[in-house]
């Protein structure tokens, strides 16, 4: 059994039929501690063992390193977690998301043969596998987050306000009202809700996405907040997609104001007619 596990966010896999099969890529540009472990555990065009634990069982897998070169851009680094698809850990994933994977094997069989069109989980369906690191290179913590964990928090958070459930992800505040067959489920979902956070925190200096300053600094402190673009508690969405780094000032004035984010030209509209554009992007 491991010890110590270190606990930093590596990424999170939507269930999808490879994962059942084979694996799965992990798209490594924003991923910002899982970048520092490959770079020192595994060259470009090597593939070593790993140890997977899930659910404090051990799996055995490969992690491929299939880089291609930066020339190709920005989006081309990618590594891969790959295992067989009669392996233990393939097994295990199907028995986790029965339901997903009941599903998308009735929509395998309904697909014309030889089709290789990617069947998406309905919006009611999707389920997620976490990854996170451990204090060895070569092994990684998955932890599962299935539909019924989604909508207990669903019903949990009904009628909260977007700013409280933020605080809570920033700052790691506890919310002690769900009772305790809840809780499991919250706290799968509030601690991957902090990592990707803090990740992207990490990933811009702890400086705010809209005006570049690094607040705190001169008080040896560095106070940066994430913010869910599309409210969470209406989107459930946690993905970095669907996070910026704000400064306090900025972060409030948000909550305050509600203006409008314009992905395409990644810019806020407020209703006064002020626009902002974000001034650091390396993840939108």
């Amino acid at each position: 059994m491991i010890k110590n596990i270190s606990d930093e966010y590596v990424y999170k896999k939507e269930v999808d039929w490879s994962l059942f099969n084979y694996g799965f890529a992990i798209p490594i540009e924003y991923q910002v501690m899982f970048r520092q472990v490959a770079d020192r555990f595994i060259q470009r065009g090597e593939s070593k063992d790993i140890t997977l634990y899930l659910n404090g069982k051990s799996y055995k897998a490969k992690l491929n390193n299939n880089r291609i070169d930066k020339k190709f851009g920005p989006h081309a680094d990618i590594v891969q977690i790959r295992y067989s698809q009669n392996s233990e850990l393939a097994q295990a994933l199907r028995g986790y998301f029965q339901r997903s994977y009941a599903y998308i094997s009735m929509m395998k069989r309904l697909q014309e043969k030889g089709s290789k069109k990617h069947i998406s989980l309905p919006e009611d369906f999707k389920e997620y596998l976490a990854v996170y690191t451990t204090e060895y290179d070569d092994t990684y913590v998955l932890e599962t987050i299935g539909s019924q964990d989604i909508e207990i928090l669903r019903n949990i958070i009904a009628g909260q306000s977007e700013r409280t459930m933020e605080a809570q992800f920033n700052f790691d505040m506890k919310d002690d009202t769900a009772g305790c067959k809840e809780k499991e489920q919250i706290v799968k979902i509030r601690k991957l809700n902090k990592k990707i956070g803090d990740n992207l925190k990490r990933l811009y200096g702890y400086r705010c996405q809209i005006c570049g300053k690094l607040i705190g600094e001169e008080y040896g402190s560095h106070v940066a907040e994430a913010h869910h673009i599309d409210y969470f508690v209406r989107s459930l969405n946690n993905d970095a997609s669907n996070q910026i780094i704000l400064c306090p000032n900025h972060h409030s004035i948000i909550h305050d104001v509600d203006p409008v984010f314009d992905r395409t030209r990644l810019l806020y509209t407020y209703a006064n007619g002020v626009e902002e554009k974000l001034v650091l992007n390396r993840h939108l």
